[in-house]
This record gives C-alpha cells, sequence and structure tokens, in this order.
C-alpha cells in the first residue's frame, strides 16, 4: 500500500517552485534593464519537474511577471497559459533533456555574445581562458580553466537547430552555454540564481574579449559585416 502524501513536503515543493519562477521573472526584468534582450528578444525559463515554464513569444521582459509565462511539458507541449510558444522553445527541451540537472534556462542577445559568436563562428567556439571570472561557472575551481562555448549557425529552421544543439551539447560536456552565430547565449543552472550567475559571467567575459581584440586592433566584428 503506497504511503500517504506528506502535506508539509508537498508544500515546501510548490513554495520553492513558486520562488524559481519568481526569481525567473525577476532575471528577465535584470536582464531588460541590462539591455540584454531588446525589442522582445530572449527568452527564459524554469523546470519544475515535468514541467516547464516559459516566456511566450513577443513578450516585453521588462514587465515579466509569472502570469505571463506559459506551461509546457518536456515534448514542448503547451499545457497551460495565454499566449504562444516561441519556436525555441525546441531548444529549451533539447538542453532540459540532455542536461537533466539543468533547473532553468537564460537566452539574452547582447551586443557582445553577437559580435564574438559572429567573429569565431569559422572556428566553432569561442575560447576564454586565464580570467578569475571563470571561477563564478559551476564546477571551476582556477582561472587557468579554458571555457570553450561553442557557436551554432543561426536558423529559423528550429527543428535542425535542435538536431544541431544536441549535437553540440553531447560534444561540449563541459560548456556552460552555447552561443547561437550573430544571435544570442543560451546559458542555464540548476537553479536561477546558479543560471544568472553564468550568464552575467560569461557576459562580462565576453565583453572582455571583445575589448581585448579591439585594444589589440584586431577585428571584433564579423567578417560578414566587414
Amino acid at each position: 500500500m503506497a504511503s500517504p502524501a506528506n502535506p508539509s513536503a508537498t508544500n515546501e515543493r510548490a513554495e520553492s517552485a513558486r520562488a524559481e519562477i519568481d526569481a525567473l521573472c525577476a532575471t528577465a526584468r535584470w536582464c531588460a534593464a541590462r539591455g540584454w534582450v531588446p525589442a522582445t528578444s530572449g527568452n527564459f525559463s524554469v523546470r519544475n519537474a515535468d514541467r516547464i515554464y516559459v516566456t511566450s513569444s513577443g513578450l516585453d521582459k521588462g514587465a515579466l511577471t509569472p502570469d505571463h509565462l506559459l506551461e509546457i511539458d518536456l515534448e514542448g507541449r503547451m499545457t497551460s497559459g495565454n499566449g504562444k510558444p516561441s519556436a525555441e522553445v525546441a531548444l529549451h527541451t533539447v538542453i532540459y533533456r540532455d542536461r537533466p540537472e539543468a533547473g532553468a534556462i537564460l537566452h539574452v542577445h547582447t551586443i557582445w555574445n553577437t559580435l564574438l559568436s559572429g567573429r569565431f563562428a569559422p572556428q566553432g567556439y569561442v575560447a576564454i581562458e586565464g580570467y578569475e571570472l571563470l571561477k563564478a561557472l559551476s564546477g571551476v575551481m582556477t582561472h587557468a580553466h579554458l571555457e570553450q562555448v561553442p557557436i551554432l549557425e543561426n536558423t529559423q529552421d528550429y527543428a535542425s537547430l535542435a538536431t544541431s544543439l544536441a549535437a553540440t551539447i553531447a560534444a561540449h560536456p563541459r560548456a556552460h552555454g552555447v552561443l547561437l552565430s550573430r544571435h544570442g547565449l543560451y546559458t542555464w543552472g540548476q537553479s536561477v540564481a546558479e543560471a544568472r550567475r553564468h550568464l552575467e559571467a560569461l557576459e562580462f567575459l565576453f565583453e572582455v574579449e571583445g575589448r581585448r581584440l579591439f585594444a589589440a586592433g584586431r577585428p571584433v566584428v564579423p567578417d560578414i559585416l566587414e
């Protein structure tokens, strides 16, 4: 005979889920204030067991509240909410499937990740090494760590992009994020707080690398724009 559910444990899980949703919305507003999700771009999600709460398409992230989130299952099917899921939901479901420790995903469009992802697209990754802030990334214990942020070619064929993302995640098990060329960054964490820490660290490091290249007289803009 199954043991009766523990009401206290159930309440604690519900409160934890609500807190993560609130933290996701606060993070989205924080990103908007920094100019990282211009013109309704970007998307954010948090996972709770077999459900994902994700921002709807075309939403101003600077005004995000829990009521604006859509509930979807792990296959990307909408189960609750008002609005239209972004086509990029397919990328969120890949990350949650292939990074089962991930509890939150953040996707932003910044100046520096857009420039560097285009600049290093032929190489296939942005390499970052030797900076103290690398230790903000989960599992990194030294500034000598080499972080390779893989870059995928951008496309509007999201089924194909999801397949490419799965292959890239498998090929880069230590990566803390993935770039889409001339598009933006996806990063994740076990919690919203960890994902936000990864995001802030990576964006700082992208800017440092971009400014270093510029100071050295090397082109920062993608070749296609030169």
